[in-house]
């Protein structure tokens, strides 16, 4: 049987996808990389809000980030949690992602 750690773990990625706009930042980062302007833009958001949103992704291990300049860019992890979240996600919305 899995430890409590474990069910933690698992249950802190579910808590992130808690919220529909992190469940929609997650969906682009599944296609592409972005940067938090880009994001907030695309979903009528402030860059706060998005910013808060992005942690929360990034501390639940789905998502990782890089610096260029100033700019910090975000894209789905390379986990398997992650790709299996992606998959879910996609056959949820019946899309096929021209990455696979």
């Amino acid at each position: 049987m899995p430890t409590g750690e474990d069910f933690q773990s698992v249950a802190e990625i579910f808590s992130g996808l808690g919220d529909s706009s992190r469940l929609r930042i997650l969906w682009l980062l599944c296609h592409c990389e972005e940067c938090t302007y880009n994001i907030a833009a695309a979903f009528g958001m402030s860059n706060p809000a998005a910013s808060h949103h992005l942690r929360i992704l990034k501390n639940s291990g789905l998502i990782t980030s890089r610096r260029s300049g100033k700019e910090v860019y975000y894209t789905l992890a390379d986990t398997p949690e992650a790709r299996l979240l992606h998959k879910a996600v996609d056959s949820l919305f019946h899309i096929t992602c021209p990455k696979e």
